[in-house]
């Protein structure tokens, strides 16, 4: 047993400790409602960071929520790397679907449930943990680090760009080293290379000035609750493909090497229902779910609402109804030109006897690096010399407003190291993060160190 895995071992039980203290403040973004807790969640990673010797630590101010930035600087003659991640967390959701209270985690099976253990504070504080360790044990960091730590990622990271272009030299770096992704499975630690990017909206439909008796009005008032059904139902053709002209225009078409890599990852059709816990699956006629699942463009309808859900009947024609949607792009698709073509659409097929709105919400871009790349092949490297398993390469799904941002103004690589399951319930009731992957995943940070040091 090297010193390194020692150390983790006799201070495991702290290292969740604070972990748990992290993931108990109730850093919601996605709304004004929890601004006292981002500020406490933003001080919290600020104090964790300064504990693991990082003595250099600020919170920045924005327009939105605090961003915590840390450096230690060994020397110049080191590369650096600038390590990502972001404290705010998805909304709770229904809290009678959960299996345990949301910020209140508790472990079960060597997992650790409660939001935010896995999306994203279990994964980054992995890295606070290893420069812990390496402090400790060796008093100084093989590389120069970085950390920024935002709390906007769930929103799109709105303020962040700016952040970024302001503080340019501050942030500059030789590598981007993000873990808020996922892993094949638990035995195929992954290296992901490619992230989908994202456009959303708000879609109103108004009809009557308010909501109405149906039965002394019904049978002569559009209702817009079904004309927004029959907007959606309008988005998607039968085939899976979206129906939004000029939608695929810019689509790059994906590479016969890169389709065969796929075919051959370790995980089967099986496999991925049994993730998603479905009857079956669905999606683009012509693609194999892989491919849909981290490759295509897709349409999500994420929540509508209108009139009345109570228990009881309330026989009205709602005034409005509202579907908030967003749409998963692949390179070349531009987020802003994505949308336009949305509201295009759907003002078109919409009927003129009702209003339609479409409010823009957030985008980010796709990214994806050759995952030949002499830095990728080190942290692929360093998860199989960790996790005692073969590493893969993959695309993920989601989208990191971060990732492109970071990318465009460094041109440098971003590696994604996620210590994720597909199954652990990200922005969903039960989420969880395995600690068998948290230790390991700290080990696995130290040998990414060392190793990208070596570069240079």
């Amino acid at each position: 047993m090297n010193k390194y895995v020692s150390y983790i071992k006799n201070n495991s039980e702290r290292f969740i400790a604070e972990l748990i203290g992290l993931i108990q403040i109730k850093s919601v973004g996605i709304d004004g409602t929890h601004k006292v807790d981002m500020h406490k969640c933003a001080k919290r990673v600020a104090y964790e960071i300064k504990q693991a010797g990082l003595k250099e630590v600020k919170i920045y101010s924005t327009k939105g929520h605090p961003i915590v930035y840390a450096e230690r600087i060994e020397s110049s003659r080191l590369a650096t790397i600038l390590i990502y991640g972001h404290y705010d967390v998805q909304p709770p959701g229904t809290l009678n679907s959960w299996k345990t209270p949301a910020f209140n985690p508790i472990i079960k099976n060597n997992l650790l449930f409660g939001r935010g253990t896995a999306d994203d504070k279990g994964q980054f504080y992995a890295h606070i943990k290893a420069i812990e360790t390496i402090l400790k044990l060796d008093h100084m960091l093989p590389i120069n680090i970085k950390i920024l730590i935002e709390g906007e990622e769930e929103i799109g990271s709105p303020n962040l760009r700016f952040f970024l272009k302001k503080h340019k030299e501050m942030l500059r770096a030789d590598y981007i080293v993000i873990s808020d992704t996922s892993m094949l499975d638990k035995n195929h630690p992954a290296i992901c290379y490619g992230l989908r990017g994202i456009a959303s909206a708000e879609i109103e439909v108004t009809g009557p000035k308010t909501d109405i008796h149906s039965g002394s009005w019904g049978g002569i008032t559009p209702n817009p609750a079904i004309i927004l059904a029959e907007i959606i139902a309008q988005l998607k053709k039968k085939n899976g493909k979206i129906a939004i002209p000029h939608f695929y225009d810019k689509v790059i078409k994906l590479r016969k090497k890169e389709r065969d890599i796929l075919s051959h990852l370790p995980i089967s059709d099986e496999k991925l229902l049994q993730n998603v816990k479905c009857l079956g699956l669905s999606g683009e006629k012509g693609y194999t779910n892989l491919e849909r699942l981290w490759c295509r463009p897709t349409l999500d309808v994420h929540g509508f609402v209108s009139g009345y859900i109570g228990s009881e009947a309330k026989t009205i024609i709602p005034a409005k109804a509202i579907a908030i949607m967003s749409m998963r792009l692949v390179p070349d698709q531009q987020p802003d030109e994505i949308l336009n073509f949305l509201d295009s659409y759907v003002q078109s097929i919409a009927p003129p006897i009702v209003t339609v709105k479409i409010r823009k919400l957030h985008g980010s871009l796709s990214y994806i690096t050759p995952f030949n790349h002499a830095a990728l092949q080190i942290a692929k490297k360093a998860f199989e010399k960790a996790f005692g398993k073969k590493a893969v390469f993959i695309r993920e799904g989601g989208s990191i407003p971060f990732v492109p941002m970071i990318a465009s103004i460094f041109e440098k690589p971003c590696i994604l190291m996620g210590l994720g399951l597909p199954d652990d319930g990200a922005h969903a009731p039960n989420e969880k993060l395995s600690l068998h992957n948290f230790y390991h995943g700290i080990l696995a940070m130290i040998y990414l160190y060392q190793d990208l040091a070596s570069l240079k």
